[in-house]
């Protein structure tokens, strides 16, 4: 008599590509050669797009997702600092996405300042949001991409180090990265969890800050899916080893008062430096932002007692100034200008063109359209819409309106001023913000709360 045995899967990219598509679950076996031809180019770009569009809409079990971010991480190196004298814990935080959102370029020098280490591996931009890479490249003789040892190296020495996937990092995300962007397949959660976490482990983070975006200018747009992706992202990462806490927050509006590429850097630069020694040039929200996400990681890595204890520490880093030293040093080390805090428009890119864009009307801004927004900044030339386009880094908008602030024609705020390559390019893009702001002829309700939720691990049973 003999003992049956189980089926053994079939490794052909077509069967698996046929089985998810079919709602199966995966085997750890199936994954990893799925991830392995990814990696090697041995699958097809229309067979990685096949695969992301089946999981998109038969998802992963918590199993696959923990299976796919392992042999994603496992991709390439993971990066060891045990051989250098590091003066914190690892801390890092990764946003989904939003219009606007420049958070991490004043996140992670105001961490460094608190005594963490900001090894920060980042992307680029994504559908209608922009990258922050994508921001760093505006920046003369950034790099964005050196090897492990000089990034290593700035992260000890600076404090914090922002830099994009190399060749060793994570090659299977970032080969699948590129083709979600362009397949409509951005919001898959299984694909989102995988892709960030796969990063951030092969970073070597003792400890990660989640920023879950939800809203009309976010990829998770009803809070729900956005509340679904950080459990995702708290669950497997803490699984893996890795202390992560999640924060959702509004995207209901742009995430202070630019969006594009080096008119975002501009206002990270004002923000850190505050001008003239004040906070005046500092969006509320976007200032809350950093502060909450700071406190985060602060308390993560052990060198803070509570959340208000960490806050007031980032504050006094950022009002001293240390912060904006530490984003200078990152920015020099990584062959960036010397000078760029104290001159940033010697370097940053200009659009030939500056038009404000003012409503027809007088009135209170009641809703906007963010994700409208964020297009109209693609379209400008500030994004891609094939993974092979070039960015202009100097278009995209500033003195953008948020909710509730009053706008009108003539010498009233504008809705925006739309920076671009020519005056028809301005209109284009006027023409869309002035659909993307809906007015009412009162103040309208008070803003939506920045935190939605916050996600922190399951206790243990």
């Amino acid at each position: 008599m003999t003992r049956a045995t189980a089926a053994v899967p079939v490794l052909l990219p077509q069967e698996i590509i046929r089985r998810k598509r079919d709602g199966a679950a995966l085997s750890a076996e199936e994954i990893a050669f799925f991830v392995s031809g990814i990696t090697d180019g041995s699958l097809s770009e229309g067979q990685i797009a096949a695969f992301a569009m089946a999981v998109f809409f038969r998802g992963m079990t918590v199993e696959e997702r923990v299976h796919l971010t392992r042999e994603m991480t496992h991709s390439g190196a993971v990066i060891d600092w045990s051989d250098l004298d590091m003066p914190g814990p690892r801390l890092d935080k990764h946003s989904t996405g939003g219009v606007g959102d420049k958070v991490s370029l004043m996140l992670a020098p105001v961490v460094a300042a608190g005594g963490g280490c900001v090894p920060m591996i980042s992307g680029r931009g994504l559908g209608h949001t922009g990258g922050t890479l994508d921001k760093l490249d505006s920046i003369p003789g950034y790099r964005s991409t050196p090897d492990i040892q000089h990034f290593r190296a700035v992260v000890r020495d600076a404090g914090c180090a922002i830099i994009g996937q190399t060749a060793d990092l994570a090659p299977a995300d970032r080969r699948l990265y590129a083709i979600r962007d362009v397949t409509a397949t951005v919001e898959s959660i299984p694909l989102i969890t995988a892709s960030i976490l796969s990063k951030k482990l092969a970073a070597g983070l003792d400890g990660l800050a989640m920023d879950v975006k939800t809203g009309s200018g976010a990829f998770m747009a009803r809070q729900e899916d956005a509340v679904d992706l950080a459990r995702s992202i708290v669950d497997v990462a803490n699984s893996a080893g890795l202390r992560t806490v999640a924060l959702v927050t509004d995207m209901d509006e742009v995430l202070g008062t630019t969006a594009g590429n080096a008119v975002e850097v501009r206002e990270a630069i004002d923000y850190l430096t505050g001008r003239s020694g004040t906070a005046v040039l500092r969006d509320a929200r976007l200032h809350e932002a950093t502060m909450m996400l700071a406190a985060e990681m602060l308390v993560l890595g052990g060198l803070a007692a509570d959340a208000d204890a960490a806050r007031a520490r980032a504050e006094r880093d950022l009002a001293s100034g240390t912060a904006a030293e530490r984003f200078a040093r990152m920015v020099a080390a990584l062959g960036g200008p010397a000078d760029l805090m104290e001159h940033p428009e010697r370097h940053l890119p200009a659009a030939a063109v500056a038009v404000p864009v003012h409503p027809e009307t007088r009135g209170y801004i009641a809703s906007i359209d963010v994700r409208r927004i964020g297009i109209a900044v693609l379209e400008l030339g500030g994004g891609r819409r094939r993974a092979d386009d070039t960015i202009d880094p100097s278009v995209g908008l500033t003195e953008v309106a948020g909710s509730g602030d009053e706008v009108g024609p003539g010498d009233l705020r504008p809705l925006a001023v739309v920076h671009a390559r020519s005056g028809a390019d301005a209109e284009r893009a006027a023409s869309a913000l002035r659909e993307a702001f809906v007015l009412t002829d009162g103040p309208p309700p008070a803003r939506s709360p920045l935190v939605r939720a916050r996600v922190t691990a399951a206790p243990e049973s």
